[in-house]
Order: structure tokens, then sequence, then C-alpha cells
């Protein structure tokens, strides 16, 4: 499947503006890998989470993202971003459709599981979707935890990239537990490193 243009484009200057102004400190990117298709999925903490994963790597990231934001010029930039639209309010067979086209051609997808940055301390209840499309494609999930703030040229910011790892069973209850805890591991690594 062909990378969107608008993406290729704008990803240097995404990069440079993001590793100028906010400066974070990127950990376990040898675990997003080169050659297949993987579902990163992980922390929300603000609108910005997609400039910093589209920052981690010089692959493309196909975001799902909510379809409130497809709206008049916006609409256009995002889909020629390689963007999936989700209605959060109803299933979504024609976005999980997409999303594992792009996950069957070896490419990335990117997924905030909790669905919102609207939230208090702590994680929210992670949807199912990631597990789905992972373990329908039998693609590879690399969980990651965002800590930290977007502050302005302060050093304030971490991603932890996880290992990689397959979903191995039919309950995807269960695994979307085993995603959940995955990432609350990576939020300790993340927090221990703005205790030093």
């Amino acid at each position: 499947m062909e990378e969107a243009k608008l993406y290729r484009l704008i990803r240097p200057i995404i990069k440079l503006f993001t590793n100028l102004v906010f400066r974070p400190n990127y950990i376990g990117l040898e675990n997003i890998k080169d050659d297949k298709g993987l579902v990163l999925a992980g922390t929300h903490t603000s609108n910005l989470d997609c400039l910093l994963l589209i920052s981690s790597t010089k692959r493309s990231i196909h975001f799902l993202a909510k379809i409130e934001l497809w709206k008049g010029i916006k609409k256009i930039i995002f889909a020629n971003m390689g963007l999936i639209p989700v209605n959060r309010k109803e299933k979504n067979p024609e976005a999980i459709k997409k999303a594992e086209e792009y996950l069957k051609s070896k490419a990335i997808i990117g997924i905030f599981p909790e669905g919102t940055t609207e939230k208090g301390r702590g994680l929210l209840p992670f949807r199912i979707g990631a597990v789905k499309i992972a373990s329908d494609t039998k693609s590879d999930i690399v969980p990651f935890a965002i800590t930290g703030k977007y502050k302005f040229f302060r050093k304030s910011l971490t991603i932890v990239f996880g290992e990689p790892y397959k979903i191995k069973g039919d309950d995807l209850e269960y695994e979307n537990e085993i995603l959940i805890n995955k990432v609350e591991e990576l939020l300790k690594i993340g927090e221990k490193l703005w205790e030093k």
C-alpha cells in the first residue's frame, strides 16, 4: 500500500519541531521493526501524542482518529496523512478493515486504546480494537507509554516502547488485560526517570 505523500512530506518537519521544542526521551526504539506490520498501542496524554509517535520512527504510522476531527480542511489533510476515521459511539467495521489492510501490507497502525485524553489519574479501560486487529492479522503489538508533560523547550517528556509480542489466544478480553499490564509496566519505567 502506497505511503501517504503528505505524511512523507511533513514528517521531517514534525520531527524537527518535536525534538527541538519538547526534547523528548525515546526509549526502546529498537522495538519498532522495519520489516513487518505493527500495532502501536499505548497511553493518550495529549493531542500532541501523535507528533511524538511520528517523530519516533521514519516509518509511516496510520492512526485511528476520532471522526469528530474530520471536518472542513482537516478532513482533506487527515485523509492525505493516511489516518483512519473512527466513530467512538458505535462499531467501526470499515475502520477495522482499513487498519487490517495496512497491517497486511506491513505498515504501522497507531492506536490509543483509552480513546480520549480527558481523564484523571491512571489509565482508563482499554477498548479492544488494538488486540482485535493484531489478532486478526497476526501482527505484533508494540505497547508504549508516555510520561511527563509537554513543556516548551524543557526536557520533560519520555516515551517508552515495549518489546513486540503477538496475541496468543482467542479470549480478546484477557489479551486486552495483558496489553494494559504491559503498558502499566512501561509507565513505571518512564516515571522512574523523572524521580532521578
